[in-house]
């Protein structure tokens, strides 16, 4: 390597390193990343997959993509299989790799469907940090069939850059989603502390009144204000559940237990497989748990619900069954009501998915299925 070679790429490195350190959401740090890089290199093309611990990809970051692989809002990029994510995940891309044939593009030139603008071929490169894995980076231009030793070496540099980048931004992420837990936690403990045990005095002030009162309106009077009271109690410890689940350190069951309890709503639970779940995977099924229970106290009068957890196929299954009075439900239109969208975002946001089977006089059953 010439020394003005070796200088160009040290400034190159340093670009990107100082674009990487000063984002903080991922999406768009790996966007701009790859953005200049194929400005400095003069490369024409790329995209980013990454890709989770069971080998689902998703395009994370896209520059320049030719209309075949553009059309569509991007379909051919996020269906499929094709050859760098397939080595990928049986672990045979280690490196940076010179060149695959793209699948993506052979099929669209064999199918015809889009132009391609010249583009074949791309180099693809492992997003790594240490022995942690994120996904893959793919660059290439029109008519380049061939990258050089020296080319694949920068890129892997890159990549290592990437990969890294990745990793802080995922810890950033994790720490901010604890701290958040704690200032619930804080919050929770304040609300019991404080408006709670203020509901509870004025509660029993109102039950002594109205053993006071002389006259029947002022006994109706305390009476009301005990009840008040009361009710406000309830939803407070409800509101304390919500932002603290006491029994969630014991396990995703014990908590739900305890909050049916709570709404005096009657519980089965079944438990298949080991019930240690991941945090974010606890606290998706936490929520959507508790909206479903809500939802069997307030609005299907059941008698009794069912509650399962199965997680011995690498998913993390929760079914809740009730004997309630079931609602017209269709699941082509859009969902009747923001706690059930609440529900089905949270399994979405964690790649799962949410399932809804209900008739008038059969009950309700609800399905999130999350992956591990």
């Amino acid at each position: 390597m010439t020394g003005d070679k070796a200088n160009s790429d040290v400034g190159i490195l340093k670009e990107i390193a100082e674009l990487l350190n000063e984002g903080t959401e991922l999406n768009t740090v790996l966007a701009e990343v790859l953005r200049r890089l194929l400005h400095i290199t003069g490369l024409e093309t790329g995209w980013i997959f990454l890709i989770d611990a069971q080998g689902d990809y998703q395009l994370a970051a896209k520059v320049e993509l030719p209309p075949a692989l553009s059309m569509d809002n991007f379909a051919p990029m996020c269906e499929g299989g094709c050859w760098c994510v397939d080595r990928y995940n049986d672990g045979r891309l280690n490196k940076a790799t010179n060149i695959f044939e793209c699948k993506r593009l052979e099929d669209a030139i064999n199918n015809k469907s889009g132009e391609t603008n010249g583009l074949t071929h791309h180099a693809t490169v492992p997003l790594r940090a240490g022995d942690e894995k994120f996904g893959v980076m793919n660059v290439g231009s029109p008519h380049k069939t061939h990258f050089k030793k020296d080319e694949l070496a920068l890129l892997e540099a890159i990549a290592f850059q990437i990969g890294t980048a990745i990793k802080r931004i995922r810890l950033a992420q994790q720490e901010q989603e604890l701290a958040l837990a704690a200032e619930r936690n804080r919050l929770a403990r304040d609300l019991h502390d404080s408006v709670n045990q203020l509901l509870f005095s004025l509660s029993l002030t109102a039950r002594a009144g109205t053993e006071m009162a002389n006259t029947p309106e002022l006994k109706e009077t305390f009476s009301y204000i005990q009840d008040l009271a009361q009710e406000a109690q309830g939803e407070m410890r409800a509101l304390i559940w919500q932002l603290r689940p006491r029994g969630l350190e014991n396990g995703i069951i014990c908590a739900l237990s305890g909050y049916a309890e709570m709404l005096d709503l009657p519980l089965e639970t079944n438990v298949i497989g080991v019930s240690s779940l991941p945090g974010k995977v606890e606290e998706a099924l936490w929520r959507i748990g508790q909206e479903a229970l809500a939802n069997c106290k307030k609005h299907s009068m059941a008698e009794l619900v069912h509650l399962t957890l199965d997680t011995s196929s690498g998913l993390a299954e929760m079914t809740i069954q009730d004997d309630g009075t079931g609602f017209n439900f269709n699941p082509e239109k859009e969902l009747p009501s923001l706690g059930l969208k609440s529900m089905q975002m949270r399994a979405f946001s964690l790649g799962g998915k949410l399932q809804i089977l209900s008739k008038p006089g059969e009950g309700t059953l609800i399905t999130v299925r999350i992956p591990i």
